[in-house]
């Protein structure tokens, strides 16, 4: 998260320093975070255990004139609560002169994190701060339809006669029809971490099609507890089918093309 937020603050001051050239000089940016009408930007995802501890407790930049305001907050496994970590980023923001801050959930699916409970704890940061600071709760990064883009990308890594794209699943309604649709356009089939169809399911339906490589796409943004645990049932699935390869691709991870679609997302009102 902490690589990834830098890797935007200098994204973002690039954009700021074109801007400055492009514009009146009595227009601001939308993206500056600097003057009344600047942004703060703040990213949220999932704690990951396997982070440095510093990562899941909100990392902020100091404000400078130099250094566009951009923040990491995480709905778990965090010293705070997510509104309170809202709250603080808000306090520094409004310290360098904005009025408005920026959330981005940095989530794949729309699932209850982030259609619950993410809007009540911004909800609970917008009743502490008032009128001093406009919260602006943008869609999730994974409504992007520019990701499959990037999943592409990440498939072109693997070899397979057959592919799997493996999420984390919910149990809320219409999620998975959306997963699948993504898989579908990858030429794939879905699975799901938590519930059905389970990797189990989908690779003894592939194997027992025939096929000897299977390449399965871990459609997570970081590295952490259950792509650990992805692994190791891997080699108990392996076990149980030792005529077919099955090859693990990397979760989607820190990147210029995960910064694009960010910046997508942090553009929009």
């Amino acid at each position: 998260m902490a690589q990834l937020a830098q890797l935007l603050r200098i994204r973002l001051a690039s954009e700021q320093a074109k801007a400055r050239q492009t514009i009146s000089p009595t227009i601001l940016p939308t993206i500056s975070p600097q003057g009344s009408s600047g942004d703060g930007d703040l990213l949220t995802a999932n704690g990951l255990s396997s982070q440095p501890l510093g990562a899941t407790r909100g990392e902020f930049n100091s404000p400078s004139k130099s250094a566009p305001l951009v923040g990491t907050a995480t709905l778990e496994l965090a010293d705070l609560p997510l509104h309170q970590q809202i709250v603080r980023f808000a306090q520094l923001a409004k310290g360098a002169g904005c009025q408005e801050l920026k959330l981005l959930p940095l989530f794949l699916l729309r699932g209850v994190h982030v259609m619950e409970d993410i809007p009540w704890q911004v909800s609970l940061a917008q009743q502490k701060l008032g009128s001093e600071m406009v919260i602006h709760l943008l869609p999730h990064l994974g409504a992007n339809p520019a990701l499959v883009r990037l999943l592409r990308n990440q498939w072109a890594k693997l070899d397979g006669d057959a592919k799997i794209l493996l999420s984390h699943g919910t149990s809320r309604p219409g999620v998975q029809e959306e997963t699948g649709a993504v898989a579908n356009q990858l030429g794939a089939v879905a699975a799901d971490w938590s519930v059905q169809p389970s990797l189990w399911e989908q690779v003894s339906i592939i194997a027992n099609s025939g096929a000897k490589r299977i390449a399965i796409l871990a459609y997570f943004f970081f590295e952490g507890r259950i792509t650990d645990a992805i692994a190791q049932m891997l080699l108990e699935i392996q076990q149980k089918f030792p005529q077919v390869q099955l090859n693990l691709g990397k979760p989607i991870g820190v990147s210029e093309a995960l910064v694009d679609l960010i910046m997508d997302g942090i553009r929009q009102q």
